[in-house]
């Protein structure tokens, strides 16, 4: 027997209000523009984050703590207002911030499964902002995978 799955892909880019500084879950916000998800049943969500001081990553949801502790951590493993750095065109915060981005990244792949994000039961979906000044981040989202 022989079956035959059509592949579908999709994409759209997927804009973030500016942000303080600081770890930001924001799965919802994600879900909330992308409801075309629903339509897959299996497959891939791609999200690449089109900026170089801020990151994506996937970690805990339940505990607002930890994104506190997080951007802590960081801020510790990247120090700023030093003499460590030549590039600071745009404040104290400007290396550091790109040193970040290289640290944590940019892009994330996510499952899909029966129409929604296949995460852990504590996962989620963070933006890392790591300037100073509120800015909107761009999210490119692409869905490969076979519609229901």
């Amino acid at each position: 027997m022989e079956s035959k799955m059509n592949s579908s892909w999709f994409q759209k880019i997927v804009s973030i209000a500016g942000m303080n500084r600081g770890c930001h879950l924001i799965t919802d916000k994600i879900l909330s523009q992308v409801p075309e998800i629903q339509k897959y049943s299996i497959g891939m969500m791609h999200l690449f984050l089109q900026h170089t001081s801020a990151s994506l990553c996937i970690n805990e949801s339940y505990d607002s703590d930890v994104l506190l502790d997080m951007e802590d951590s960081l801020n510790r493993i990247v120090p700023e207002n030093t003499k460590l750095y030549r590039h600071v065109d745009e404040g104290s915060d400007d290396m550091p911030s790109h040193v970040k981005n290289a640290l944590v990244g940019v892009s994330l792949s996510v499952p899909i499964t029966n129409g929604k994000l296949n995460l852990g039961t504590w996962q989620g979906i963070w933006l890392l902002e790591h300037r100073n000044a509120k800015s909107q981040r761009d999210i490119v989202v692409t869905i490969q995978g076979q519609e229901k």
